[in-house]
């Protein structure tokens, strides 16, 4: 970044030629810097790399949360052929965003080439029951994409969030097992529960949306080997394959795979891959037994089988 910033520096000032105030200098140098880059995720919001627009995107990651939705945007960042929103919009599950209007929404993406895509994810987008028929109506051939993991485990990682994130905030907590058993039998109205039933929710997107318009990753199978389930992605979008395997290396501490990349490597933010409680197995059998034939459903109706329990 200094290098960059030197640059720019030299450049404002043997193409202006006259002294600039510190303050219109700083704006000007993150201008200068902000060409640099490709990415979206470098560019100042003030700033538009020219050739470029903010446009509505062209894929939507809708689902599911805790599947996975994070690692598969910050992977497919990769692709030079695609830019991302740097945050979750909830455009198209939260009505105090949506009557904002599409133009909101548009100044809410990353500036873009013609040749790339954009893409926002919001996992809450998958279980929202107004957000497929407005996704639909802004563009009904979009290309949608949704990831997701075994129901249970996805349970499970649903809970240790909000666990921890109840911990930092100093409030109280319960065992797993405390809520998702009541009375003896399984709370099948636990919001975690309810997220899992991949049947009920995909019903709802199949009204409004052909099932080749959707494409599947599965979440499991992008933990412990990213690559095939990008490649599959890359197809899907019609992109050039351009992400390979040098663009990850397995973190050995954290436990999953990390991003090698423009020459830097990151891994996803600490709160992912935390570690889940030790759940008591008449509990998970219980959680098994009631996904299985949600699961049975969710196979038949997108023709395709994962190795969920």
């Amino acid at each position: 970044m200094a290098f960059l910033l030197v640059s720019a520096y030299l450049l404002l000032t043997h193409t202006q030629g006259v002294p600039v105030e510190n303050g219109a200098l700083l704006e000007t140098l993150k201008s200068q810097v902000g060409l640099f880059s490709n990415k979206s995720e470098h560019y100042s919001a003030q700033v538009r790399p020219p050739g470029t627009s903010r446009r509505i995107p062209q894929t939507i990651i809708i689902g599911v949360r805790k599947g996975g939705t994070r690692a598969l945007l910050e992977m497919l960042d990769i692709h030079p052929n695609i830019v991302v929103a740097a945050t979750e919009v909830h455009f198209f599950d939260w009505d105090e965003n949506y009557v904002k209007g599409i133009d909101w929404y548009r100044s809410l993406m990353p500036f873009s080439y013609g040749n790339q895509i954009t893409i926002e994810k919001t996992p809450g987008y998958f279980t929202s029951p107004e957000a497929p028929e407005r996704i639909h109506d802004m563009n009904s051939s979009i290309k949608l994409l949704l990831i997701l993991r075994d129901p249970t485990e996805r349970v499970i990682s649903d809970y240790t969030q909000v666990y921890y994130n109840r911990v930092e905030s100093r409030k109280p907590v319960q065992l797993f097992e405390d809520i998702v058993i009541k009375n003896g039998a399984l709370n099948t109205k636990y919001k975690a529960i309810q997220r899992s039933l991949y049947d009920v929710h995909m019903e709802k997107w199949l009204k409004h949306f052909s099932l080749d318009q959707i494409h599947i990753v599965d979440g499991n199978t992008l933990i412990k080997d990213p690559l095939p389930e990008l490649q599959k992605v890359e197809r899907f979008l019609n992109l050039p394959s351009r992400i390979v395997s040098s663009n990850f290396y397995f973190n050995q501490t954290k436990g999953f795979y990390c991003i090698r990349s423009d020459g830097r490597e990151r891994c996803l933010h600490e709160s992912k891959g935390r570690p889940h409680p030790l759940v008591n197995n008449t509990v998970l059998e219980q959680l098994y037994s009631y996904f299985r034939e949600h699961n049975a459903k969710f196979y038949r109706m997108v023709n395709h089988s994962f190795d969920w329990h």
